[in-house]
């Protein structure tokens, strides 16, 4: 390998680090910012804002990691100087995407009502209509991110998307802070603060626009040499119909489950009779204040087994079929480690968090419930990477979308009869069958390794850290003469040295249970010390000798 190719690999594979660690501060950002954000507007108006959030989730996703990706694939396989079929491939891309997009436009402005209708509720018509112009932004985003991306360059994209998602975190918090002390109606808030979406979105576009009016000094000079055409305007459009969505849909997978919920579990409430129409709506919020702990938990997960999902990709390229199996077993324990330990860590400190978090200890049980569904999710989102790492894209995203057919199927049948209950459970079986399904197809394409060795290590581990914790919370409890912490700052305080406890306990089991190799270990974060703490006792069976 000549010295230009290695300085370009080094430039690749530190765009693609830089575009992975923002991708994670804006996941980590995207579920924080809610947590204040109930606190101010309430139950209710958590329920409405999140009863809109989906569709805009659905818009950052596609102009993010969807038609983005494929564009700049396009892009990619040119030569650098065949800069006129370049300009085509953009040209086409944003006159298709421009359509696509005002239609969806103005099918949401325009059946707003409808819609609002369909989920149960009329008011939420003004949200409806305001998370309907952030479709706008998507075609200049994508084509823009996309140009970037083919050439190698993702500076423009990672700090789009971070100003995009901290703008739009700014101007949600204060736009609804003020509507809420100048006494504004709560629907009116909530469509106020989805507008500090738009404000994201316009705010990233810009800063696209500033990179794109900058790249002409930068571009190599066109070719003398006439090109053959490559791709006509009709492949071009087939493309991005095909593997715009098909390739972000694992991106999608929480947003589906939530748009699920969206459309059916209010309605269905109201209809079972169990509740009046503000206590549906109390209670919706309610069970939303679990989005968050769910988003965060994956985070951890899923931004884990990033280390190694690259990894496979480029031991395909090399037929290196031995390396691929590694690093596939190596994903998934990650995954699994990470996703029981969030799962049970969370349902053991459930209360005194969601004091802690959301201001009272409503609905404590079924965000248990929920937590479960970070493992599953974990674990169909690992899936769904190394699937997609290996080549194929329309599996993952045909597993998801029966998974979500499954979970508006289950709500149905669980929400009339046990309420929240019956959706927090209908989520938890809906991941499981999407995570099953990937796990099933994966093993068709690359030997794995049973999972339930390492599930039974977890599980293991897990028990005695919800132990500890439980007993933790009992001397907590009786260290301060109270039978369950009401007060929120002792509340918090109760949080967060059992988080720091809970984390110590778990991770000490894993390490002396030997699921991970000292290799192995040295390529994590902290690798180092998770190898100092594994072989202190063998330092201390020496020093005995």
């Amino acid at each position: 390998m000549n010295a230009d190719q290695s300085f370009t690999g080094k430039n690749i594979l530190k765009s693609a680090l830089l575009l992975t660690i923002v991708g994670i501060i804006i996941k980590v950002l995207s579920a924080v910012y809610r947590i204040p954000f109930q606190n101010i507007v309430g139950d209710i108006g958590y329920y409405i804002y999140q009863q809109v959030y989906p569709f805009y989730g659905v818009a950052f996703i596609l102009s993010t990691y969807g038609f983005p990706v494929v564009i700049s694939k396009l892009i990619a396989e040119l030569t650098p100087t065949n800069k006129a079929e370049a300009r085509k491939v953009l040209f086409v891309s944003f006159i298709f995407l421009s359509l696509l997009f005002i239609a969806l436009f103005f099918i949401f402005y325009t059946y707003a009502e409808k819609i609002a209708s369909l989920m149960g509720d009329e008011h939420l018509t003004l949200p409806i209509k305001t998370v309907a112009f952030t479709y706008l932004f998507v075609p200049i985003v994508s084509v823009i991110r996309g140009y970037f991306q083919g050439h190698n360059n993702m500076r423009p994209t990672a700090i789009s998307q971070f100003v995009d998602q901290f703008v739009r975190v700014v101007t949600i918090l204060l736009i609804t802070y003020f509507l809420v002390a100048y006494g504004q109606s709560i629907y009116t808030t909530a469509a106020g603060a989805v507008a500090g979406s738009i404000a994201g979105a316009c705010c990233g576009a810009i800063i696209l626009c500033f990179y794109w009016l900058k790249r002409k000094k930068d571009e190599p000079q066109q070719s003398t040499k006439r090109n053959v055409m490559k791709y006509t305007s009709l492949s071009i459009i087939k493309t991005l119909s095909r593997d715009g969505l098909t390739i972000c849909i694992s991106s999608l997978l929480l947003i589906l489950l939530q748009l699920a919920d969206s459309m059916t579990l209010y309605s269905q409430l109201v209809k079972s009779k169990l509740f009046s129409a503000t206590d549906a709506k109390i209670a919706k919020g309610i069970f939303d204040r679990g989005q968050p702990l769910i988003q965060l938990g994956t985070v951890l997960a899923a931004s884990m087994s990033l280390t190694v999902v690259p990894l496979i990709s480029s031991a395909k390229v090399r037929a290196d079929f031995q390396n691929i199996k590694e690093k596939v077993d190596l994903s998934f324990r990650i995954c699994i480690i990470a996703g029981v330990g969030a799962s049970l860590g969370l349902m053991a400190i459930i209360k005194p968090a969601n004091l802690m978090l959301y201001t009272d200890m409503n609905g404590s049980y079924v965000l248990a419930i929920l937590a479960c569904t970070i493992i599953f999710c974990s674990l169909a989102l690992t899936a769904a990477g190394v699937i997609q790492g290996l080549g194929s894209c329309i599996i993952p995203a045909l597993c998801i979308i029966i998974g979500v057919i499954c979970k508006l199927f289950l709500n149905y049948m669980f929400v009339p009869l046990f309420g929240t209950y019956g959706a927090a459970s209908a989520t938890v079986l809906a991941s499981l069958v999407i995570a099953m399904l990937l796990i099933k197809h994966l093993s068709n394409m690359v030997e794995i390794q049973s999972l339930k060795s390492y599930f039974i290590k977890a599980l293991l581990a897990g028990a005695w850290m919800v132990c500890c914790l439980i007993g933790y919370q009992i001397l907590f409890h009786k260290l301060f003469g109270i039978s369950l912490t009401t007060d929120r700052f002792l509340a918090s305080v109760e949080t967060l040295t059992a988080i720091f406890l809970g984390a110590w306990v778990y991770l000490y089991s894993i390490l002396k249970m030997g699921i991970f190799t000292e290799s192995e270990l040295r390529m994590l974060p902290f690798g180092e010390k998770f190898v100092f703490i594994m072989k202190r006792k063998e330092r201390r069976l020496l020093k005995e000798e």
